[in-house]
């Protein structure tokens, strides 16, 4: 009993230490539960993506949003690309494990969507590779993952980073935060379908291509964006929600080539990283 009482004890320790911290960045879902109501109810779509038990979180998370998470109400698009197997393990054959999500977010993704990739390392290459077919075709691209600096929340525009070396504790707190952000996005929705159809207001203080990553070591997970611009409506490059997109193009025919920054993200990209040890 000694030992089984040890066990529990050590993980919820672990477990509770992470709590203080993660409260502080969990307001920051409240900003992206709003741009992904916006963004779904104009008819934009969820891809998301993880390996192994990160894989059944981002599946977890779909399932609440096609499904329902507590209130029935209209179905929502949201696609877990790592579900597709026969798609998966095509590209993998065909190309290689790299690209198994980012050939899907070219296929799937449309300007103004939303790419969600969880991770509890933030090293796996193929969901760096899926970053940057993100930037490339117009998408806004978040991540859950573990402690921050990482390439992947570097290379996303905003990420939420759970300060914990568990990755257990790591995994627990994302999907709390993908009950959070579901909470949020039923929220909002009623209101935005009340108003005209804009384009999704970009949350600020993001990482990535136009800033640093959210970390939720110290500060409250409101941080502003380089350009002083916070979670009010305005995106990381200044434009509000007046139909610019990242780059100051909106989704009218305008390409991948306004999609900001350009290139690699401090020289991050899919070659020499490693994927994660617990395959998430």
């Amino acid at each position: 009993m000694t030992g089984a009482h040890s066990i529990v004890d050590t993980h919820l320790t672990g477990l509770a230490a992470a709590l203080l911290p993660y409260r502080r960045a969990a307001e920051r879902l409240s900003g992206w539960g709003t741009e992904l109501a916006w963004t779904l109810a104009a008819g934009g779509r969820l891809l998301v993506a993880g390996n192994g038990g990160s894989a059944a979180e981002a599946q977890h998370l779909t399932a609440e949003l096609v499904g329902k998470l507590r209130d029935d109400r209209q179905p929502l698009s949201a696609i877990a690309l790592h579900a597709e197997t026969s798609a998966l393990t095509a590209i993998a054959n065909d190309y290689d494990y790299d690209h198994v999500f980012a050939r899907q977010v070219r296929a799937h993704g449309r300007p103004g969507d939303i790419l969600l990739l969880l991770s509890t390392s933030g090293t796996s290459p193929n969901l760096l590779t899926a970053a940057q077919a993100a930037h490339d075709t117009g998408l806004r691209c978040w991540a859950f993952t573990g402690p921050a600096p990482n390439p992947l929340a570097d290379a996303c525009h905003d990420a939420l980073a759970v300060p914990s070396p568990d990755s257990q504790v790591v995994q627990e707190l994302h999907l709390v935060s993908t009950h959070l952000l579901c909470e949020y996005v039923d929220q909002a929705l009623p209101l935005v379908r009340q108003l005209p159809r804009l384009t999704a207001p970009a949350v600020g203080g993001g990482g990535g291509r136009d800033g640093r990553a959210l970390t939720v070591v110290g500060g409250t997970g409101m941080a502003h964006g380089p350009n002083g611009h916070g979670p009010n409506g305005h995106s990381p490059n200044g434009h509000g929600p007046n139909g610019h997109g990242l780059g100051g193009h909106g989704p009218n025919g305008h390409g991948a080539a306004g999609h900001p920054g350009g290139g690699r993200v401090d020289g991050h990209g899919p070659a020499g990283r490693t994927g994660d040890g617990s395959g998430s």
